[in-house]
């Protein structure tokens, strides 16, 4: 098995987050499964609608090439999961996005959820995400810290600075585990990574949770499963499959000026 997992930044602006990314990802598949990460340039280094819509162009002509290069799976490493109904309508190897992977896995961990995003300009995204999952039930609230993504990557260089972020973050978490929140999601791969290396992370007894291992391990088990069944994606509804012109329309006509 063969995975692609799409980064939304590239090794040149993030070599320490991709330094420390790949052996977790390697840590996270099963025997004989590679995965590779692939980046965006210019990568996604402000908070901010336009700029997601950006790299998501970036990341469904990633998703075309990885089918056509063989790949099984393609994951959206990036808990934004900017266009990611998109991808799923232009290929048919599995599409797993890692917002929608741990907010669906998060439900049978606990009632209600709870986001704490790295910048307040995600907020309105992040709703829009749970309203799309159907998930305005149990998502109680979101909430945000003030980092830039290019920011937040320099609290890969030393302990200190990762437990100031965690410090910031777990602020942000207290009051939604006071109203309630039995699981607080950090909302982006960037955190997630970073939060991982203090194990059994919670914030009053709410589990804090690292989604990329979910997104990876979803991958595996959709490609598993399309081998024992021969089904994918639905092919009505959000998920209609795009002419082949109409993808190659897309591949060929990068830019709008």
């Amino acid at each position: 098995m063969k995975i692609w997992y799409q980064s939304y930044v590239d090794y040149e602006n993030g070599a320490t987050y991709w330094e420390a990314l790949r052996p977790h990802l390697q840590a996270c598949v099963s025997p004989g499964t590679e995965i590779e990460i692939h980046g965006i340039t210019p990568y996604d280094s402000y908070a901010h609608p336009l700029v997601e819509f950006r790299c998501a162009r970036e990341m469904i002509c990633h998703a075309v090439q990885a089918e056509r290069e063989g790949y099984d799976a393609f994951v959206v490493g990036h808990f934004q999961d900017a266009g990611l109904y998109e991808a799923r309508s232009a290929v048919d190897i599995p599409v797993i996005g890692l917002g929608e992977a741990t907010m669906l896995w998060c439900c049978q961990l606990g009632q209600r959820l709870g986001i704490v995003t790295i910048n307040t300009r995600f907020i309105p995204w992040f709703h829009q995400q749970i309203g799309k999952y159907g998930l305005r039930d149990r998502v109680s609230g979101v909430h945000a810290m003030s980092f830039e993504p290019g920011q937040i990557l320099g609290a890969y260089g030393t302990e200190d600075k990762a437990r100031e972020v965690k410090d910031l973050f777990d602020k942000q978490a207290l009051p939604l585990v006071a109203s309630g929140t039995d699981v607080v999601i950090p909302g982006g791969g960037i955190p997630m990574l970073l939060f991982s290396r203090f194990q059994n992370h919670q914030v009053n007894g709410a589990p804090v949770i690292n989604g990329i291992p979910i997104a990876v391990k979803m991958a595996e088990m959709a490609v598993s499963l399309r081998h024992l069944n021969g089904q994918g994606a639905s092919r009505t509804g959000d998920f209609v499959k795009a002419p082949p012109q109409v993808i190659e329309e897309f591949l060929s006509h990068p830019k709008g000026l």
